[in-house]
């Protein structure tokens, strides 16, 4: 059920009032990052209600021992866990001995917190009643550096309204934390050791088991009403809470500034010994610079991401605030600048599922980043995987596969697979069809024929080798079969043939036959190379050919209809409007056993494919299944709105794809599943930048050319994007009396509804 706790604005999130039962969700919505590390909207002052302390950092995880399955041989021994890490912001305020505590204190007004997307910066501020005698005002901006990654600031102002008051201000840094998904509640930092002082809070510590080495800094400055610095500060140490503390008197009307430089070091890409010399610079260039040229230069960086990244929308702001919100999180998750990192569901927004690797990368994820940003960006991605190919193969041969088969992971940090369901981890294999689609993509959308003969056909014959493996030959059938598996409706569970994994397993063996002859034809040297490392026997491709022939595909008896998987026709098919609104979503209120027995289907799975795979299928083969499935499918998975709305557009629904819109683009915002609190659903939201993208705009890539077909929603006056192709930024602007191209490339062809558009 929707929630609409925010205001609607073209560029800003803003939560009005403050209501102690949506804190945990505010802290998600106004969470921030920087692609290096992120933070949950967090109260920097002590907060005595309930609360979701979360620190985050790029890379950074524990393995969590597995608590369930134990008696199932080859499952998964941890989970991987993002880490909350040491606590840098935190800023206790006693104002006449008494805390400055939002849910303890007499009278709060005038709350408000904004999130400023154009500009990276997130905004509090509110009024307090302390006592009959005390009123306080308080303002508080933060933003994590775009520039400098390590570098997270803050900027809390005090103002005394009514009283005169002793104030005291305890700025810390906290490793006594914990993770709130964590299965066994252990600890998971060993603090090392710590540096105080005036100048600087340090504090290095080591992740057990997983040893990643990280120092947590703060610096704090105290400024009057005036701008005049106030030091002597006094510097404590309390267990694993490291303080700079200040006492300040201030009469009525007078103000006061604290000004907290923080942040994180990572053992990844630093020496353990160089921690502290690293934080003092750090610190010294932002003491030089001040807050003000610190955030000139964060707001520069982002004014030129949104340059070309950014989809205007006229006419429909609730539209535009959620594309943005979208946007501005994707930007915040990731930036490709280290290939050892990736994009997990919640990015640094939340614990849930890990924060690991899941295939919504290759199938979400990539086309964003390939056309917002430059070319290598996407190529990391790529690249992540192929790093991990070894871990893959040895995934394949804790299952029993052999001879280089690899069965990349569902879940993962470092290459191993992490999950912690059975069915998700050995069943949902069609994981591995999306890397190698992703690879295709990529190809197809950038032009470098350069990745598959250099890394990406070792990963291609590594899953062909799997797929060969994993298939089994039904005499009954007369066909290769692919039983006991998971499609991407995560309401079936062990089931056969499902249609999804049949066919993309069917594709990813003949794509890869057709690369490995273009290698060869084309990259003899890198064939070479490939051939001694892998162990090559031409022999294989003559069972891969044969899959191919003979592959079974389940179908509707008498409706021209792929069926999801066998049997599916033994149940009780009903619509998912049949459900009582008061049972929805349904893995919130129905057994597990009930679920599995329903029809409903949790996100696009045949229909995912008819996504991929929309040149092999007519317009009339995909109503039929969309008008089959759809009406079945309850969107529960936040990866399901987005392709049906870009499918939706390409039948000619465009009130339907409008709705799938809203949905996936304000699935957090307007909190649509009731778990807003856990954190944001950071993958779906390149979803929906392909529902605008791809749906809305009908970008399509076919044989080099690039085909532009906008179709504007009734409810918006105009449209524009900007994609970068191949080094191209092609710009597209739409409205209901006209449709403009622009590129600047006279090789490059596009079409727009059909004609050619020059170079202009």
């Amino acid at each position: 059920m929707k929630k609409s706790y925010f205001k609607v604005d073209p560029w800003k999130i803003i939560k009005n009032g403050f209501d102690e039962a949506h804190v945990t969700s505010c802290e998600s919505i106004f969470s921030l990052g920087n692609g290096f590390m992120g933070q949950r909207a967090n109260f920097e002052e002590q907060y005595s209600g309930e609360t979701y302390q979360g620190s985050y950092i790029g890379g950074v995880y524990y393995p969590d021992k597995t608590k369930v399955g134990w008696w199932k041989n080859g499952y998964p021994k941890y989970f991987a866990k993002v880490l909350n890490a040491p606590n840098w912001i935190g800023i206790n305020i006693k104002i006449a001995g008494i805390p400055l505590d939002l849910n303890r204190c007499i009278e709060v007004s005038n709350f408000r917190r904004e999130l400023d997307m154009k500009r990276g910066i997130y905004k509090r501020s509110f009024k307090l009643k302390i006592s009959t005698d005390i009123q306080v005002a308080v303002n508080v901006t933060r933003f994590l550096s775009m520039v400098e990654s390590s570098l997270g600031v803050i900027n809390y102002q005090i103002t005394m309204l009514k009283g005169n008051a002793e104030i005291e201000i305890d700025s810390f840094v906290d490793g006594d934390i914990r993770n709130y998904d964590s299965n066994w509640d252990d600890p998971f930092w060993d603090h090392k050791t710590k540096i105080i002082s005036e100048e600087l809070l340090l504090l290095q510590s080591k992740t057990f088991k997983s040893n990643f080495d990280v120092a947590t800094y703060a610096q704090t400055q105290l400024f009057d009403n005036n701008g005049l610095s106030i030091g002597n500060f006094t510097i404590t140490e309390e267990n694993q809470v490291i303080s700079q503390k200040k006492k300040h008197n201030m009469a009525e009307g007078d103000s006061c500034t604290i000004l907290k430089f923080g942040g994180y070091i990572n053992g990844m890409n630093h020496n353990f010994n160089e921690f502290k010399n690293i934080a003092q610079k750090i610190v010294s260039r932002a003491i030089s610079n001040g807050f003000d040229k610190l955030a000139e230069e964060h707001i520069q960086s982002w004014n030129e991401i949104w340059d070309q990244s950014d989809i205007k929308i006229k006419g429909d702001d609730k539209a535009q605030q959620a594309i943005r919100f979208n946007i501005f999180q994707l930007n915040q998750t990731y930036n490709g600048a280290d290939a050892r990192l990736n994009i997990g569901p919640k990015g640094f927004t939340g614990e849930k599922y890990g924060g690991s690797t899941y295939w919504d990368t290759e199938a979400f994820c990539l086309p964003f980043y390939m056309a917002t940003k430059n070319q290598n960006v996407a190529r990391n991605l790529l690249k992540y995987r192929y790093d991990q190919l070894g871990k893959a193969i040895e995934n394949a041969e804790k299952l029993g596969f052999t001879d280089g088969a690899a069965l990349y992971p569902m879940v993962t940090m470092n290459g191993e697979e992490c999950h912690n369901e059975w069915e998700i981890t050995f069943e949902e294999i069609h994981r591995n069809g999306a890397i190698v689609y992703a690879i295709f993509n990529y190809e197809r959308y950038t032009g470098d024929k350069s990745y598959i003969p250099e890394m990406g056909l070792e990963v291609l014959i590594g899953i062909a080798r799997f797929w060969a493996q994993r298939v089994n030959y039904s005499e009954f059938r007369k066909a290769y079969v692919i039983l006991g598996v998971t499609g991407p409706n995560e309401y079936e569970n062990n089931i056969n043939n499902n249609w999804y994994t049949n066919f993309i397993c069917h594709w990813c063996l003949k794509y890869t036959l057709e690369q490995i002859v273009r290698v060869k034809d084309q990259f003899l040297n890198d064939w070479e190379v490939i051939k001694s490392k892998l162990n090559w026997k031409d022999i294989e491709t003559d069972q891969w050919k044969d899959i191919i022939d003979k592959m079974y595909f389940p179908k509707h008896p008498y409706q021209d209809i792929f069926l999801q998987q066998d049997n599916f026709l033994d149940k009780n098919l009903m619509p998912a409007s049949a459900i009582n609104k008061d049972q929805r979503p349904i893995n919130q209120h129905w057994s597990w056993d009930r679920i599995l027995r329903s029809p409903f289907i949790k996100q696009a799975d045949v229909l995912q494919g008819f996504y991929f795979f929309e040149d092999q299928f007519d317009k009339d083969s995909l109503e039929r299944h969309f008008n089959f499935y759809e009406p079945l499918t309850v969107h529960e998975s936040s990866l399901s709105p987005c392709i049906h709305a870009i499918l939706a557009m390409r039948l000619g629904k465009k009130d339907k794809a409008y709705d799938f819109y809203l949905q996936t683009s304000r699935l957090d915002l307007d909190d649509y599943n009731n778990e807003l609190e856990e954190g944001l659903h950071i993958t779906s939201m390149a979803g929906t930048w392909l529902s605008i993208i791809e749906g809305f705009g009908g970008l399509r890539v076919i044989n080099d050319q690039i085909h532009i077909n906008p179709k504007l929603p009734d409810a918006w006056e105009a449209f524009s994007f900007k994609i970068n192709f191949r080094g191209t930024i092609v710009k597209v602007e739409a409205s209901k009396e006209k449709i403009t191209v622009k590129h600047n490339n006279k090789d490059l062809i596009v079409y727009c509804n059909g004609s050619l558009i020059n170079s202009n």
